[in-house]
């Protein structure tokens, strides 16, 4: 650095503030900086930098499902955020949703020069009383119940659910029925959860809800079962995967959407206004997800102190061409 400064005509500090992307550095003497960091093949040393500052600038990030929409996007916008906060990123996926793959992937990411975690997993897996943090480790937990030992960044799961029902409610629908995500999914328990609640509240009959695995082949084989029903007129699908499957299985028993029967999918994915009918749904901000996780993490790692509770990030309905009023209102 010392070389550097030399060859530049500028202080030690200046080469610091450029070498770590610090504002406030004119720009001709940056690149003054960098030609000679270029000249004298000068790389920062972040292991040096390091035992210096107590900080990797590393955020360490567990998950499991990499190829699911959510957590794709989610990851990217955690990425990004990151990055523009001068942080690079650990990816450690969990290659089997157990509680067993969980705790080495603590134990791994303890290992590692990460200043702190950002787990996607649900809830459950972070329960058993030997699943525990690497010592003093730092962590934000995405959609997930655990506000009270994490600090945890969620989708308004309820507000969601609550919003589709409504809607296929005021269209004049006797009752709605469900396709719900796995047993063991945060998300999909508090959207069936919130689903039965709102259909109670008004006094509605609650239909026996159908799983499904977020798969679109799921959705079929659910879209199989309601084309059966006679009294089925409204759908709220947990996901816009398995909404797609339901709408093939429905168009296959001659059934229309929205004439027959209308659907409501939940995520918003890029493409549900391409299906046929563009799908009514509800939108989550997956990319405000991880911007709020890296936020609250790094919050604490510079207030070198953990954290609790719970950030909910607001969802809405988007309306489209899959939801109309029942046939005996019109």
């Amino acid at each position: 650095m010392a070389d550097v400064a030399r060859l530049a005509g500028v202080s030690a500090q200046t080469v610091s503030r450029v070498s770590n992307g610090a504002p406030g550095v004119v720009d001709a003497t940056r690149q003054q900086v960098l030609a000679a960091m270029k000249e004298l093949g000068y790389r920062p040393n972040s292991a040096a930098r390091a035992l210096k500052s107590g900080r990797f600038h590393t955020i360490g990030v567990i998950l499991f499902n990499i190829s699911t929409t959510g957590n794709t996007r989610t990851l990217e916008a955690i990425a990004t955020s990151a990055a523009a906060e001068g942080y690079a990123i650990t990816l450690l996926p969990v290659a089997a949703a157990t509680q067993d793959s969980v705790r080495g992937a603590f134990t791994r990411m303890g290992e590692l020069a990460v200043d702190g975690i950002i787990m996607l997993m649900e809830a459950h897996l972070l329960d058993a009383s030997t699943v525990t943090l690497p010592p003093r480790a730092l962590a934000v937990v995405a959609d997930s119940n655990a506000g009270d030992r994490y600090r945890v960044v969620d989708t308004d799961q309820v507000g969601g659910a609550q919003a589709a029902v409504q809607h296929l409610l005021q269209l004049g629908h006797d009752t709605v029925w469900h396709v719900a995500g796995p047993a063991d999914s945060y998300s999909a328990e508090r959207r069936v959860e919130a689903w039965r609640s709102a259909l109670q509240s008004r006094r509605r009959e609650v239909p026996e809800p159908l799983r499904g695995d977020w798969t679109a082949d799921s959705g079929y084989r659910a879209g199989l079962q309601l084309a059966e029903e006679p009294d089925c007129t409204a759908v709220f699908v947990a996901n816009d995967q398995m909404a797609l499957g339901l709408l093939r299985a429905l168009h296959e028993h001659g059934l229309r959407v929205p004439e027959d029967i209308s659907v409501v999918g939940f995520d918003d994915l890029p493409e549900a206004g391409s299906f046929l009918p563009p799908l009514t749904t509800v939108h989550q901000d997956f990319s405000e997800v991880g911007r709020r996780c890296v936020e609250e993490l790094l919050a604490q790692i510079r207030n070198d102190q953990e954290a609790t509770g719970t950030t909910l990030v607001p969802t809405r309905l988007v309306t489209r061409a899959s939801t109309a009023p029942p046939r005996s209102t019109r």
